[in-house]
């Protein structure tokens, strides 16, 4: 049998009142490893990436998003201490109220300037500094 990484999805969800941009969500994880962290989850067989990230945002913060782009692919061997895995990280946009859901015990909208970049788990820390060196703080 052939092994290979684990196929995951992570989305930055962009959350918007009408025109006013809110902030990022993230959620704090259930399960382990514990800390704060971009939704997302594992890309069911039979299932596209982007179907996955859509499924995975609505199960873990109850809102409906929208993709705009895809960020990067992130595949550091290192990148989770449970196993190896894969993860297209996608922005995408939301309007609503999250609520945690599914996985998450908690979920959080930060204003860019006040995420709090050191309790990020996995490499979410790498991804969101990444997104921020794309973005201007309103």
């Amino acid at each position: 049998m052939i092994e290979t990484p684990y196929l995951t999805t992570d989305g930055i969800i962009e959350l918007y009142n009408e025109d006013k941009f809110l902030g990022i969500v993230l959620i704090e994880r259930l399960n382990e490893p514990h800390g704060l962290a971009l939704p997302g989850g594992f890309v069911d067989i039979g299932e596209s990436v982007e179907n996955a990230l859509i499924r995975e945002m609505k199960e873990e913060t109850s809102l409906d998003v929208k993709i705009s782009r895809l960020q990067n692919i992130y595949s550091e061997p290192s990148r989770d201490p449970r196993f190896h895995t894969v993860s297209a990280v996608y922005i995408c946009k939301a309007k609503g109220t999250p609520k945690a859901c599914d996985d998450a015990k908690e979920v959080f909208v930060y204003k860019l300037e006040e995420i709090p970049l050191n309790k990020l788990v996995f490499d979410h820390k790498k991804i969101v500094e990444e997104y921020l060196k794309t973005k201007t703080i309103k």
